[in-house]
């Protein structure tokens, strides 16, 4: 029909009079304005139909959404500099900042270490302890000594990882039932291996693991992470800063002892015990070396699917940074970081973005160096065998 659109005109302009009607207008042009209003009417299905299709379109998923957010998360903070000073004054920015996100999590000044056992072994002395202070939960801990005497030795604390068996396949308890095949799938007893390089190591239990978690029956199938960051947080605590505070006193224990050189500290660990090595070696001064593995990974790439681990959860973190960051106040310390080539924790990608920031401060100190990366055949296990080399190099 010349001069009328049908399909282009807005619904309510199809209900105005024309100025024909309000005049007296022709016949032929009432009529033609009516027809046109008819055939509007005919088109309101179709209008619904695209209207609702808009607001479909227009709709999103809270797993989409989350996905948009993360993808765009701001990480105002991350490093751009390029000479020492820059990264000293950066490094000092984001370390208060992340100390200001994680909240209190220092650990007590004094303390009672209870003796449950010792156990002498072969090679070795296996101390199981309980460290207790008024306000906090008693801590268990392996203390690992080598046999001998004489002058001091270097320290590890050696974190572990996420299982139902906490710290002891790490202490290489494979007299536990469940804790040999541990133990033999994922490498997992370095902190046995440690000792018997002659370390002193400390191995504590974290949350929401192993002694600390008792029988996974009362979670009834949920994940024990994400029920204990939730409970937690209700109560105004945050898990990674209650295990950081833990793991800050197991290293205090390992400084106070007299067969400890002090100036001579490491810390080592695997999956959730490599992202606490990161973060303890970021915020503790005195760890000279870290040993981070399966952990070079970013929360953001985390956070784009389906995550319950509650126990990683720093929040607010990718406002200002990301796991990166963190790593980056490590430097210009010596830092070894595991990647497994079969470890599906460790997307390539994110690895190797994740260097390149990490690089960029230790570039900014001249201590390329001190940086290393050990890529190895395997899954997401411990490996080991540069590590050793690394450790005995830096804490001799």
């Amino acid at each position: 029909m010349p001069g009328c659109l049908v399909s282009s005109t807005p619904i309510h302009k199809a209900f105005q009079t024309r100025p024909q009607e309000r005049i007296g207008g022709s016949s032929s042009a009432i009529a033609l304005c009516r027809r046109e209003f008819l055939l509007t009417l005919s088109m309101l299905p179709l209008a619904s139909r695209r209207l609702r299709g808009q607001e479909m379109s227009a709709s999103q998923t809270i797993e989409e959404r989350i996905r948009q957010l993360a993808a765009g998360a701001p990480l105002t903070m991350k490093f751009h500099g390029t000479s020492l000073r820059d990264c000293r004054t950066w490094q000092e920015a984001f370390g208060t900042k992340l100390r200001s996100l994680l909240g209190p999590h220092q650990p007590p000044q004094e303390w009672k270490t209870i003796v449950r056992q010792v156990t002498e072994l072969e090679d070795h002395r296996r101390e199981e302890l309980t460290l207790t202070a008024e306000g906090h939960s008693p801590l268990p801990v392996y203390r690992l000594v080598p046999r001998g005497e004489g002058k001091t030795r270097p320290g590890i604390l050696a974190l572990h990882g996420h299982g139902d068996s906490g710290h002891h396949p790490v202490a290489g308890r494979d007299d536990i039932a469940g804790v040999a095949e541990a133990i033999r799938t994922a490498n997992y007893d370095y902190g046995r291996q440690l000792v018997r390089k002659g370390y002193v190591v400390a191995v504590p239990c974290l949350t929401p693991f192993g002694l600390r978690l008792g029988k996974r029956d009362g979670y009834e199938g949920q994940d024990p992470c994400a029920d204990t960051f939730i409970r937690l947080q209700l109560l105004g605590r945050l898990l990674i800063a209650e295990n950081l505070r833990d793991c800050r006193w197991a290293l205090e224990l390992l400084a106070r002892d007299r067969r400890v050189d002090s100036k001579r500290l490491g810390c080592v660990g695997l999956s959730y015990g490599g992202r606490m090595t990161m973060l303890m070696a970021a915020l503790e001064p005195r760890i000279r070396v870290a040993v981070i593995s399966g952990a070079l990974n970013a929360m953001q790439e985390r956070i784009s699917g389906p995550y319950s681990c509650g126990a990683q959860v720093i929040p607010g973190l990718l406002q200002f940074g990301d796991t990166p960051e963190i790593a980056s106040l490590i430097a210009p310390r010596s830092c070894l970081w595991e990647v497994g080539s079969q470890d599906k924790l460790l997307p390539p990608e994110w690895v190797e973005q994740a260097l390149e920031r990490i690089r960029r401060a230790y570039g900014a100190y001249g201590a390329e160096q001190e940086l290393r990366v050990d890529r190895f055949e395997g899954g997401h296990r411990w490996n080991g065998e540069l590590a050793l080399r690394i450790l005995e190099k830096v804490l001799a």
